[in-house]
């Protein structure tokens, strides 16, 4: 018998097509892949046009169609590019997610994760990219919750909600670090608390006797050379910094004021932001100005 043109029984057509039996008499009795006849003996028969049914039908279950989709697209209910533009969208979605799924899982291996940190890792695998920046803006809605847009540390404020508007498909365990730390930051109330307070209150209308960049970098300097602040090296750096002949009340004064925006964690929040948003790393700053007020005050 040629099997070209002569009926093809399901045992030929599994052979012909490389489709287990059973698969073909599964879709059979769906209706995916009805016989084209049946022998005299009942049993189910094929033609040419049901071996590339077949083939088509195959091709679309790899390809991830359930087969509900693949009847429509059969019975000419749904057309094929649009199914095809359809599932493509799916699966780039689906690879978006197992991609960052395994930066988590990296991130948790070279870790050495707890349990809850990978709980963590895993909620934020799940979040989407207005998810993690709705987790920032209710931060600062907080924060700002009452005060005035014109205080003088709004703007800071206002600046925290900076984040991607996506990481990459395949984020580093750096920017997947970097936003568990982020996330844990923004839930701590003290820390939300610190950042009120810079935000808040009024502006000291006095002019304020020092350069910030002469501070970093000189009570940089000092720091890293184990000069005390209170000592008498320490008193002429901070001499040439505010002048020797400023008012101990004045220098107290300084020291308030400076001490308000000078926070180690805050610091860190805007380093995590650089990480996320692909931005080069920066050298700490507070450190410095933590060694400039203690000079202030003593």
């Amino acid at each position: 018998m040629n099997d070209r043109t002569e009926p093809l029984t399901i045992g030929q057509l599994a052979r012909r097509t490389g489709v287990p039996v059973r698969t073909i008499r599964f879709w059979s009795d769906i209706g995916v892949i009805p016989p084209t006849d049946r022998s005299a003996g009942g049993y189910r028969l094929y033609d040419a046009e049901a071996v590339a049914r077949l083939d088509l039908v195959r091709t679309l279950r790899e390809l991830g169609l359930d087969l509900a989709t693949v009847q429509r697209v059969l019975t000419r209910q749904t057309g094929l590019a649009e199914v095809a533009r359809a599932h493509a969208s799916a699966l780039d979605a689906e690879i978006r997610i197992l991609r960052t799924r395994r930066a988590v899982l990296r991130s948790v291996a070279e870790r050495e994760s707890s349990i809850e940190e990978m709980r963590l890792m895993h909620e934020f695998a799940r979040l989407s990219a207005r998810e993690r920046q709705g987790v920032i803006d209710d931060f600062v809605d907080e924060v700002l919750a009452g005060t005035d847009p014109g205080a003088p540390g709004a703007g800071i404020a206002q600046a925290m909600r900076r984040l991607p508007a996506e990481l990459p498909d395949d984020p580093p365990a750096e920017q997947v670090d970097a936003w568990m730390e982020l996330a844990e930051l923004v839930g701590d109330p003290g820390f939300r608390q610190r950042v009120r307070q810079m935000t808040t209150g009024e502006p000291d209308p006095s002019p304020m006797p020092h350069d910030p960049r002469a501070v970093q970098e000189q009570a940089g300097a000092a720091l890293a050379a184990g000069i005390s602040p209170d000592s008498a090296e320490g008193r002429e750096i901070l001499d040439r910094l505010v002048g020797p002949d400023l008012p101990a009340a004045e220098r107290v004064r300084l020291a308030d004021a400076v001490e308000r925006f000078t926070d180690r964690r805050v610091e860190r929040y805007w380093a995590l932001l650089g990480v996320l948003n692909g931005e080069p790393p920066f050298p700490p700053a507070v450190p410095a100005f933590e060694w400039f007020i203690a000079a202030l005050r003593a």
